[in-house]
């Protein structure tokens, strides 16, 4: 039974959301009347309406703390005006500092603003903190060698085992998990998120995503899915650059010349970590890096600023970045039509750029940007991708424009600015692109068939016309002939023209 010498306690928004409040209640730290006011459960009602993560765990909380009887403590749902209804979060924070102000009671947050600001009207706080111990549940799903889980109702958990590119999906029980189990874990893991561990980085009617330590977090629930699920996932691996054993050539070009990079590669083989690598790489040279990403989940040094696009529209993070001017930003990664405009009009600005880009080939990472930028302004957003298979290092282009008649063609006339793509280690020209009508064409080069050649095929010119300068490159065959040659015919003219033929090689002939 409840007297009138005790204690009043009034809950704040954030220490019911986190979790905070009920902890403490339920240690026996606080007794006496614990009150619950009707606008919190307005606002957490409305907000789980919505489908918003924020509301369905709070009235969770609250249910828990009704459910559960505790010696020596009283609930009790208080109201001041029926027709009170919050517009929003801040709003109930003002009404809850003002009822505890004039009841004389106890606020009890988590919130270092609210107590402050509470404390400046004379309200006595108690400040609960953050979360200081305690592993999560979901935690408990993983191990050293766990890359990500995958739980949902009704179904048993499982998880992906290995490292980027080599990874088996592994059961880890044979019990599926129920709805409630889903639920509880996935409150846990918002509480946690909304004290200082975490973000939530995007909150809509059906899903949350949000990123706890070095956990990116997926929930979603009904109607956008057909349960709850929950995926975590956490780098298994933190790389330096020195790691991947770059070939020196390459590690040059990233420390002299590269400023408009794109790191491209199919889902998990690894780009993000890559990302991270060549980051951290740029800021231990002094450079000023900072990053876009949703969600913030590389893990940097904290002189790296790390923004979120969630948090802010892309035109915002546009004025920042030219405003602070970094030598170097990280986009993971580029998704839509706005994401590109940014990447390009940033480096277009003279700001280094490293962009994470999902393709099956590196070839389709160039492809991305023909639809979006001229095509003679593509070497000047994007001079080097770096694809990435297995974890690895797999393909190296870079681009420039030249003018020239483009392979394949023949009429002189027909010759037109050209972007060449070639393997930036080898320097064989792999693909061209170019305009023909109203089209952008992208023409993987030819190769010299593998069952000749280069050798192959100068040793049989040569033999032909010995007296010939023989030259294959970018899949035409240069033969330079002598003016005064008495070996040339157009017997062996013609039988050079079907050498090249079978090789699969446009040919030329030019005077010595």
């Amino acid at each position: 039974m409840s007297t009138t010498d005790e204690e009043t306690y009034v809950l704040d928004l954030d220490s019911i959301l986190d979790g905070s409040a009920r902890r403490l209640i339920e240690s026996g730290e606080v007794k006496g009347r614990i009150a619950i006011h009707n606008v919190v459960i307005e606002y957490l009602y409305m907000e789980a309406k919505k489908g918003r993560s924020a509301g369905i765990a709070g009235l969770q909380e609250l249910a828990s703390l009704m459910e559960t009887p505790l010696e020596g403590i009283e609930l009790i749902v208080v109201e001041e005006d029926p027709r009170l209804r919050p517009e929003g979060y801040d709003e109930v924070k003002s009404i809850l500092r003002k009822y505890a102000w004039k009841t004389n009671a106890t606020l009890i947050t988590s919130d270092p603003i609210q107590a402050k600001a509470s404390r400046a009207m004379g309200v006595k706080v108690l400040f609960t903190g953050r979360r200081t111990s305690g592993r999560l549940r979901i935690e408990e799903f993983f191990d050293e060698k766990t890359m990500s889980v995958h739980l949902k109702e009704r179904t048993p958990p499982i998880a992906k085992v290995g490292k980027p590119g080599s990874w088996a999906f592994v059961k880890l029980s044979d019990r599926p998990l129920s709805r409630s189990e889903i639920e509880d874990i996935a409150r846990e893991i918002i509480e946690a998120s909304i004290m200082e561990d975490g973000f939530i980085e995007v909150d809509r009617a059906g899903s949350t995503i949000i990123q706890l330590r070095n956990y990116r977090i997926v929930i979603t629930r009904p109607p956008l899915s057909d349960g709850w699920e929950i995926t975590a996932v956490r780098p298994v691996i933190k790389l330096k650059l020195e790691d991947y054993k770059l070939p020196e050539k390459l590690f040059r070009r990233l420390v002299e010349k590269a400023e408009g990079i794109l790191i491209a590669g199919a889902p998990g083989m690894g780009k993000t970590t890559f990302a991270q690598a060549l980051a951290e790489f740029y800021a231990s040279m002094g450079k000023v890096v900072k990053t876009i990403e949703s969600p913030r989940d590389m893990v940097l040094p904290p002189h790296v600023t790390q923004y979120s696009k969630s948090y802010a529209d892309l035109g915002e993070l546009h004025d920042i970045l030219l405003l602070s001017r970094p030598d170097y930003t990280v986009f993971d990664e580029l998704r839509t039509d706005e994401d590109f405009r940014l990447y390009i009009d940033l480096r277009l600005a003279g700001i280094g750029m490293i962009g994470v880009i999902h393709a099956t080939t590196p070839i389709d990472a160039i492809q991305r940007f023909i639809s979006r930028v001229e095509l003679g302004m593509i070497p000047s957003i994007i001079d080097t991708v770096i694809f990435i298979k297995h974890g690895a290092v797999d393909k190296v282009y870079e681009l420039e424009m030249t003018v020239k008649l483009p392979t394949g063609l023949k009429e002189a006339e027909l010759s037109r600015p050209v972007v060449e793509v070639r393997d930036f280690l080898t320097g064989e020209l792999e693909y061209e692109i170019y305009t023909f009508g109203e089209q952008t064409m992208i023409v993987p080069v030819r190769k010299v068939a593998a069952r000749g050649g280069v050798e192959v095929v100068e040793r049989l010119v040569k033999k032909l016309l010995p007296e010939a300068e023989v030259d294959v490159r970018d899949g035409t065959l240069i033969v330079r002939i002598p003016r005064h040659s008495s070996r040339v015919t157009a017997r062996r003219i013609k039988k050079v023209r079907k050498l090249a033929e079978k090789y699969g090689l446009e040919v030329r002939f030019l005077p010595a």
